[in-house]
Formats: structure tokens, sequence, C-alpha cells
């Protein structure tokens, strides 16, 4: 039996991107699906005492044809802003000190030329403190079969995969049909349910970076997510 997930990067992700990592066999960084402008590839949110707040990787988008690997940072300062708005929003957070250098020298270290590199480097760091082993793989591995299900469809099958845990939101346009065909079980990942912590700057907020859980709870993060990681 083996299970695989298959997903766009994005930048320091919220709690249940991780606990779709964490409950699967593999994952791939599905990074040659076009780039969208506004997304999560290249931002995520963050709490600060004025409500959350968007750190935002500045990239250069050349071609509305380009793909998430094909983008290239534009300014690359951008990881020393980021680490100072962090610092200055978490610096009263329980944990903050604990991973104050662990993350201060991911993002000293964060000069990859592409958006695709940096989120692997950040996914795998974080992967690291929350326990995850999952094996991660990028799509540019593979060879690329045409169409949407059939192309993920073709991943799950060169990996062996016996199940495939999909998003909720391809519920619209995954080919259930064409997968239990061929013999893969599709699996959905369920985001409800998610118990709150302690969080500074209230009112409360699921939807935010997996970093204010860590900064607030540390090595107690795992227990208010729900992966087979816990």
């Amino acid at each position: 039996m083996k299970k695989i997930a298959i997903l766009q990067s994005n930048y320091i992700p919220w709690k249940g991107y991780f606990d779709l990592i964490g409950s699967v066999d593999e994952f791939v960084l599905y990074d040659d699906m076009q780039y969208t402008k506004n997304d999560w590839r290249n931002r995520n949110l963050i709490k600060t005492p004025n409500g959350p707040a968007w750190l935002t990787i500045p990239v250069r988008q050349e071609s509305l044809a380009q793909t998430i690997r094909e983008t290239r940072i534009a300014n690359p300062l951008w990881h020393k802003q980021h680490w100072k708005t962090i610092s200055q929003n978490y610096a009263k957070a329980a944990y903050f000190k604990e991973y104050k250098d662990f993350f201060e020298e991911l993002y000293r270290t964060a000069t990859e030329e592409y958006l695709s590199e940096i989120n692997r480097k950040f996914l795998l760091a974080i992967n690291g403190l929350l326990g995850i082993t999952t094996t991660i793989r990028c799509s540019s591995e593979f060879t690329l079969a045409p169409g949407k299900s059939e192309r993920l469809l073709a991943l799950c099958q060169e990996l062996g995969a016996t199940t495939y845990l999909s998003g909720p939101a391809a519920g619209d346009y995954l080919d259930v049909a064409l997968f239990t065909a061929a013999g893969i079980e599709v699996e959905w990942m369920d985001y409800r349910g998610y118990p709150e912590y302690t969080q500074l700057f209230p009112p409360f907020a699921h939807g935010v970076s997996i970093v204010d859980l860590l900064f607030n709870e540390g090595g107690n993060a795992p227990k208010f997510m729900k992966g087979a990681h816990r």
C-alpha cells in the first residue's frame, strides 16, 4: 500500500498543507503548473496587532504561461525584510526564542534564484521541525502526461501509488472514475475540526502560516494538527 499526494508548492504554508504531506508516503511538488498571481505560491499570512498580514516574495512574471518552477525572484533582499517582519510580530510568542536562530539562519541563506527552490527549502526545513519524514519529489523529475486528471494519474502510477490523497479544491475537476478504473483509490483531505491553540493578537485565525503555530506552541505544534506524523 502506498499513498501519494500532489500539490503546488506554497510559501511557508498553513498547518493543513503540512498535514497533507505528513499523511502520505510520498509527496510531489507540482511546480510544472502555471504560476498564478496573488495566490499562495509566493505569499502567506502571519498574525500582527492589526490583523493577518501578507508576507509576499517579489517575483518576475514574464508570461502568463510561466510555470511555478520557471518563476524567478525579483528582489534578492526579500528574505531580510520577511525575517524582520516576523521578528517584530512574534518576539513575544512563547517559543520565539527557541526557534529564533533556526529561522534566522533559514532566512539568511534563502538566496536561491527561483521561487520553487525557496518554497522547497522552507518545506523541508519545517518538515524537520514537525517530525515529518515523507519523501518529497518534484514533478520535474517525471515525464508529464497531457490532461489534468490524466497527468495526476500518470504520476501516481509511476510512483506505484495505491491511494491518491487529494485536497478538497480538486473536487471540481478531478476525474475520480479514471483513478478507479486504474485501480487507485481517491481519498479527500479533510481540513475541518482543527483545535485552537494559544495565538497572539485575537481573534483566532486558522489559515495563517505554520510559523504562527510553531512560535506559539513549539514542540507541541503537532498536537494541534491531525496528520499521521502526530
